[in-house]
């Protein structure tokens, strides 16, 4: 079966392949030949037969409870962002048809906001694609521009990696983010192009998306050596960017009074920031005009202009 018709079934499996006997208190007597945990114990620690949750393993129930979902992942000591993600694999989904690739827009005023803001900024698509960045974003990394792909970017392009001090820690949290991220959703052709892609160029990509680990990633800070300021760490908000599905407002920003404020400023000074546009004053607005009457009132016509007329 393939990741797309068994998802369900390749995510347990994957999981319980990291799970130790150690871990659920099973003693090991002789040689294992299997990593980690083998079906049967699963089966007996969440309380189900053995046929059962090799079905559920081989695809062939596609239903589950949420309360057998629940007891394997207490098995399979799943956390809460886990567990989330079992459970949605576990709903029964009609199949669709493959659908064509869409081009994603950013709402205006989501792509106005972006562009003001004083922090580095930008949209990302469920699938990581950069949408819309503000300068300021782009100097942090000159790959946070429209068109580029953040995960394609930190695997592939030696310049991204290099902003990384701990690349390997980076990568594992970013693949597992964006495995949250696109659930169940495999069928759509942008992930079926980047997964393959990544999976047949990047054998680290590869490696780490067989773990089927998942992370929700609002919150988890990113650690930047940059090469014109030095290091930065900086905290990551992700918000839903006004209702667009999947699509993520992304901002950077330090704590304050620290190190990475001063040298994000120090970089935001080389920056050139767009103007914002203010609402002129009453009294401007009165000034400006007695100057415009002055300079554009009628001169007295000389007399020999007159004599020309």
């Amino acid at each position: 079966m393939t990741e797309e018709s068994n998802l369900l079934g390749d995510y347990i499996r994957a999981r319980r392949e990291r799970v130790t006997p150690e871990q659920v208190g099973i003693p090991v007597l002789g040689v294992r030949r299997v990593p980690g945990l083998r079906r049967e114990e699963v089966a007996m620690l969440a309380g189900i037969s053995v046929d059962y949750y090799l079905r559920l393993e081989q695809g062939r129930d596609r239903n589950p409870s949420a309360q057998v979902l629940e007891s394997i992942a207490r098995v399979l000591m799943l956390d809460d962002d886990a567990t989330a993600y079992l459970l949605r694999l576990g709903v029964d989904r009609p199949r669709r048809h493959r659908r064509r690739p869409r081009k994603e827009t950013v709402a205006p005023g989501i792509a106005k906001l972006v562009t003001t803001l004083p922090l580095p900024a930008f949209v990302e698509s469920r699938y990581l694609d950069v949408l819309v960045a503000n300068a300021l974003a782009t100097a942090v990394s000159p790959r946070i521009t429209p068109g580029a792909n953040r995960l394609r970017d930190v695997f592939l392009d030696p310049a991204e990696q290099a902003l990384h001090p701990d690349w390997n820690k980076a990568t594992a949290i970013m693949v597992a983010g964006f495995r949250n991220s696109v659930g169940t959703d495999t069928d759509d052709p942008r992930f079926i192009e980047l997964v393959g892609e990544l999976s047949l160029a990047s054998p680290h990509f590869s490696r780490l998306w067989a773990r089927h680990d998942v992370r929700a990633c609002e919150g988890a800070p990113v650690h930047i050596d940059h090469p014109q300021v030095g290091g930065l760490r900086l905290n990551v908000e992700r918000l839903g960017a006004g209702g667009a599905t999947g699509q993520k407002l992304v901002i950077y920003h330090p704590d304050p009074g620290s190190d990475s404020a001063d040298r994000l400023a120090l970089l935001a000074s080389t920056v050139q920031a767009p103007a914002v546009p203010r609402r002129t004053t009453a009294d401007e607005r009165g000034g400006a005009d007695a100057h415009r009457g002055e300079s554009t009132a009628p001169r007295a016509t000389a007399p020999h202009a007159r004599s020309r007329a």
